[in-house]
C-alpha cells in the first residue's frame, strides 16, 4: 500500500467511525438517562466533581460500536494482506471486546450499588490479565509460524526478548489499560488524548513510503477508527459532558493500543505517544510509595490531573494544557519513528 492509499483508506475509517459513534450517542445517552445508569462520583474526590453525580456514563458502549464497527469492515473486509492480515485486526478488537465488557461489568456494579465500588481490584488485574493472556497466546501461535519477531524496537537498535517477550506484552496490555483508565477523571480529557495517539499509531502508514516503517493496513485502520470514534465522543463528552465513557470505554483504549503498539512493533513508541497516560499512571505509584513509606503525598491528589484543579487550575485548563502535552508527546514520538530512532 503506497502512502496516497493508506491516507484514503485512514480518512474512509476515520470519517466512518466518526459518524457512526456521533449518530449513536444521541440515543445512547437518552437510553443512559431511561435506566438511570449515571455517574456515582466518590467523595474522596475533588469536591467540584460531586455535581457530575448522575451524568449519564458508559457512554464507551457507543464508541466501541462505531471503533468496532467500521474496524471489522474496512480493517477485516477490505484489507486481508499484510503480516497478519484480517487475522490481527480481529484479535485486536476481540481484545478490545473484552476489556470493554469487563469495563462494562465494572461500571454495571458501582451504579447497582450506589456506590464507586465496582469490581476488587485484584478481580479486575485477573480478568485483565486473563485476556492479555489469551491474547499473547494467540502472538506465540502466530510466531510458530515465522509471523511474528520477540523483539523491542529501543533507542539506538533492538532488544531481543525471547521468549520473556510474551510475559513483557501481557504486562504491557495490562498497564496501559490501567493507564488509560486512571486518566479518565476529566470531561474529554482521555477523548482527546486518544485521538491523537491513535493518529499518531496510524501515521506509521502514511509515511511508509518515506522509507521510515510499514503498518499493516488493517491494522492502520483501526488506529484511524479509534481517532473518528474518539472524536466522535469528544462532541459529547466535552465540558460540561453530557455523558462519560466509565471503564466500558477507557479499559478498552488501553488495551487497543497497547495490542495495536505490540502487532506493529511500536511499544516503546506508544509510551512516548502515550506520555500523558504513562505520567498518569507513574503518579498514582509513586503516591502509593510515598505514603507508605514515609506517610507523606508528593501530590495533593492522585492521579496527577486531580493535583493541578487543588492548586486552583480550572478543570477546562487541565484538560487543555494536558491535550497539548499529548499532542507534543505524539510530535516527538512520530519524529523519533522517522529517523529511526526507535
Amino acid at each position: 500500500m503506497n502512502g496516497n492509499d493508506a491516507l484514503g483508506t485512514g480518512l474512509a475509517s476515520f470519517g466512518l467511525a466518526f459518524a457512526l459513534t456521533a449518530a449513536l450517542m444521541p440515543r445512547t445517552i437518552l437510553a443512559l438517562k431511561a435506566f438511570r445508569v449515571g455517574q456515582v462520583v466518590s467523595h474522596d474526590g475533588p469536591q467540584s466533581h460531586l455535581a457530575k453525580q448522575g451524568t449519564p456514563t458508559m457512554g464507551g458502549l457507543a464508541f466501541l460500536a462505531g471503533l468496532i464497527l467500521t474496524s471489522a469492515l474496512i480493517g477485516i473486509v477490505g484489507h486481508t494482506s499484510g503480516r497478519f492480515g484480517g487475522a490481527g485486526v480481529a484479535a485486536v478488537l476481540l481484545l478490545i471486546a473484552g476489556y470493554g465488557c469487563l469495563g462494562f461489568l465494572d461500571d454495571y456494579l458501582i451504579i447497582s450499588r450506589g456506590k464507586a465500588l465496582g469490581l476488587r481490584a485484584r478481580h479486575k488485574l485477573m480478568g485483565q490479565f486473563l485476556l492479555a493472556i489469551v491474547f499473547v497466546l494467540w502472538l506465540r501461535y502466530a510466531g510458530r509460524n515465522g509471523l511474528y519477531p520477540t523483539l523491542v524496537r529501543l533507542p539506538g537498535g533492538m532488544l531481543e526478548l525471547g521468549g520473556l517477550y510474551y510475559a513483557f506484552a501481557a504486562l504491557f496490555i495490562v498497564g496501559m489499560s490501567n493507564a488509560v483508565n486512571l486518566a479518565d477523571g476529566l470531561d474529554g480529557l482521555v477523548a482527546g488524548l486518544s485521538t491523537v495517539t491513535s493518529v499518531a499509531l496510524a501515521s506509521t502508514s502514511v509515511l511508509s513510503t518515506a522509507g521510515a516503517f510499514a503498518l499493516d493496513p488493517g491494522l492502520a485502520a483501526v488506529c484511524w477508527a479509534i481517532a473518528g470514534a474518539s472524536l466522535g465522543f469528544l462532541w459529547f463528552n466535552a465540558h460540561p459532558a453530557a455523558v462519560f465513557m466509565g471503564d466500558t470505554g477507557s479499559l478498552a483504549l488501553g488495551a487497543g493500543f497497547a495490542a495495536i503498539a505490540i502487532l506493529s512493533k511500536q511499544e516503546f513508541a506508544l509510551l512516548v505517544f502515550g506520555l500523558v497516560f504513562v505520567a498518569e499512571a507513574l503518579s498514582v505509584v509513586i503516591q502509593v510509595i510515598s505514603f507508605k513509606t514515609t506517610g507523606k503525598r508528593v501530590f495533593r491528589m492522585s492521579p496527577f490531573h486531580h493535583h493541578f484543579e487543588l492548586i486552583g487550575w480550572p478543570e477546562e485548563k487541565v484538560v487543555a494544557r494536558f491535550w497539548i502535552a499529548g499532542a507534543l508527546a505524539c510530535a516527538v514520538g512520530v519524529s523519533g519513528r522517522m529517523m529511526k530512532l526507535w
